[in-house]
């Protein structure tokens, strides 16, 4: 797998900031890059790919196109998954996907296109629909912007497309895993200088088993508006599912969240603070976050020592999500994280955000060349004693029984990553989930072991 990346080359961009296993040259939703300074040739290195990323198309320049890809080739191999109760509890296989993309400019107006071709090979049971969507549209959507004034411009935005909002603690693009998420819908950006303000109403994507089948939920809705100032970010998240289930009750879960969101830096340090109060109805619940029921707080707090040997990146995350105290009690209060990151704490993330109160210390060190080491240890605990255990997408898979024990487990995590070349990364990841007393008193209990290797190549 990693021969055959090598056989490819490369192109510098800007970096950006992520953990040691995720590419760090390009975006991930690939339609936020804006190539149009390389219009200017001065602004060139004379890299062999600049040449796919401004193609003008008049002579004048307000027409140009920018084309690209990622191929990437991930193996996981899985021990004793949801600690040996899995159908398939030991797993080996490889994930292929290939996303190129065209991004067309004239004038005020866009078009963007992103197929995707992603398989599965040798997972067992079967493949699911984060693991192989064979040939699809990914992303599709027309733009115009708008220029109003000289700092303020206006975005209108309709079609398939995937959502990046914050930290995607609620919503995120799903890159991790092999198929990523994305919505069908509009969306409406208002730029002023630094300050940005989105208004969107979409409907997730489901994936089908075949080729261009792919199509949008009959049952999920989302809308919300999202402002981003400089520091700080205040949004409104509305959720409609008409066929929900939580703790066994079936019916149909409409939520309204209000989020706040801290971040910045100073010096070496860096901070992102993050909390969320959903309200709202469920099958004839109430969801009430005056009563503190539905809510969630995130945290981390980072610094930099790059004077230090090795360079070393310290970080603490401290989460929690509320959970469901008393499910007779009338009031659902289980937190709905609705469509999280994909790997939501790391590689190996057999538990989600719901119902947790999760530690998550995190070094990452420059061993150079362009070699980063990263190593991370996880703690869990349920947050509510009369709620489970569920998975990222949401999913209950322990549920609570007579147990008393709040502890789920502890895990570390250790990844290695060479930028072998701006565009091409190769990276291995290690870890291991030991199952805590809450775990041992509902069922299976083996220590869940992950080993993957990846090779991302992205222009």
């Amino acid at each position: 797998m990693f021969a055959l990346a090598l056989l490819l080359g490369g192109t510098p961009v800007a970096a950006q900031t992520g953990e040691a296993w995720r590419a760090p040259t390009l975006t991930n939703t690939r339609y936020d890059e804006d190539w149009s300074k390389l219009a200017d040739p001065a602004a060139r290195n004379g890299r062999w790919s600049e040449g796919f990323k401004y193609i003008p198309l008049d002579a004048d320049g307000d027409a140009w196109l920018t084309t690209g890809i990622e191929l990437r080739l991930r193996s996981e191999s899985n021990r004793n998954a949801l600690w040996g109760g899995a159908e398939a509890p030991g797993d080996s296989y490889l994930w292929v996907r290939a996303l190129p993309y065209a991004d067309l400019h004239v004038g005020a107006v866009r078009a963007f296109v992103q197929p995707i071709a992603a398989y599965a090979v040798g997972m067992a049971p079967a493949a699911g629909p984060i693991d192989q969507s064979r040939v699809d549209l990914l992303q599709g959507f027309g733009e115009v912007e708008l220029q109003l004034s000289d700092d303020t411009r206006l975005s209108l935005r309709a079609g398939r497309q995937m959502l990046s909002l914050g930290t995607e603690r609620l919503i995120g693009t799903r890159y991790g895993p092999n198929v990523p998420l994305a919505f069908d819908g509009a969306r409406a950006d208002l730029a002023r200088g630094p300050a940005k303000l989105s208004l969107f109403a979409a409907r997730p994507v489901r994936p089908g088993a075949g080729s261009f089948d792919d199509g949008s939920s009959p049952t999920k809705t989302l809308w919300g508006a999202y402002a981003a100032l400089p520091g700080l970010d205040l949004y409104y998240l509305g959720y409609r599912n008409r066929d929900a289930r939580f703790g066994g009750v079936e019916g149909e879960e409409l939520r309204h969240g209000l989020g706040l969101r801290s971040h910045g830096d100073a010096g070496d340090w860096h901070w992102n603070v993050e909390a969320v109060a959903q309200f709202g109805r469920f099958a004839g619940r109430t969801i009430r976050a005056q009563k503190i029921r539905t809510w969630t707080l995130g945290s981390e707090v980072g610094r930099h020592f790059p004077k230090a040997p090795f360079a070393p990146h310290a970080v603490m995350r401290f989460n929690i999500v509320s959970g469901d105290r008393d499910p007779a009690d009338g009031t659902l209060g289980t937190f709905n994280a609705l469509f999280p990151k994909g790997k939501y704490f790391g590689e190996l993330s057999p538990v989600g955000p719901y119902n947790i109160v999760n530690l998550n210390p995190s070094v990452s060190l420059d061993l150079g060349g362009n070699v980063s080491f990263a190593i991370a240890g996880m703690a869990y605990w349920r947050h509510a004693r009369g709620d489970g255990v569920y998975d990222i997408p949401g999913n209950l898979i322990r549920a609570p029984g007579t147990a008393r024990s709040r502890f789920i487990g502890k895990e570390i995590e250790a990844a290695l990553s060479w930028q072998a070349t701006p565009e091409l990364e190769l990276s291995t990841s290690l870890s291991a989930f030991q199952p805590g007393g809450f775990i041992r008193q509902t069922g299976p209990a083996r220590t869940i072991g992950l080993f993957g290797l990846e090779a991302n190549f992205r222009i």
